[in-house]
């Protein structure tokens, strides 16, 4: 995998409208049992918060998508699911292959998006790229260049959400 190389940093605007339900039709992946109680409420204790922090992230993965597209990316997949974790983003930067983790944090917070991913979780992201690869031949031919990304993004009380794009951060 190539070096990280510089930060790339933009401010989008954000789209309006009714909260996605991510179901049938939505164009996202496999969502899984656990991300379908997440976005009824009906998780365990702290229902209402789980709810509310899956909207967060959806919003962020939907912001992520366009801004990934607005630049020339082709989205593949999005919420790749195996037994080993999640991929948020799939894509296609010309002739590589790009795994993306989206961070969503509301502004305000204690903590900037990038501070969240660690060794370990650098370490979980390669492994789902080559399951990934795995799991779709064509894609995952000898010799095709995979990089890690990370995207994060700031919603504001303005509407517009910063955009931070890291290309090969591990």
């Amino acid at each position: 995998m190539p070096a990280p190389s510089e930060s790339e940093v933009v401010v989008v605007r954000a789209e309006t409208g009714g909260a996605e339900t991510g179901g049938a039709g939505t164009g996202r992946g496999g969502t899984g049992e656990a991300g379908s109680r997440a976005r009824t409420g009906r998780a365990g204790s702290g229902g209402a918060k789980q709810l509310r922090n899956g909207a967060v992230g959806r919003y962020g993965e939907r912001v992520a998508a366009r801004y990934l597209i607005e630049h020339g990316m082709v989205v593949l997949d999005r919420n790749w699911r195996c037994r080993d974790g999640e991929i948020d983003i799939v894509a296609r930067d010309g002739p590589t292959l790009v795994v993306c983790e989206v961070k969503t944090r509301r502004a305000g917070g204690f903590e900037h998006p990038m501070a969240t991913i660690g060794a370990a979780k650098a370490r979980r992201l390669r492994l789902l790229a080559e399951r990934w690869l795995l799991a779709h031949p064509p894609a995952g031919q000898p010799g095709r260049d995979v990089r890690i990304d990370l995207v994060a993004i700031v919603p504001s009380a303005s509407g517009a959400a910063h955009v931070e794009h890291v290309r090969g951060m591990c």
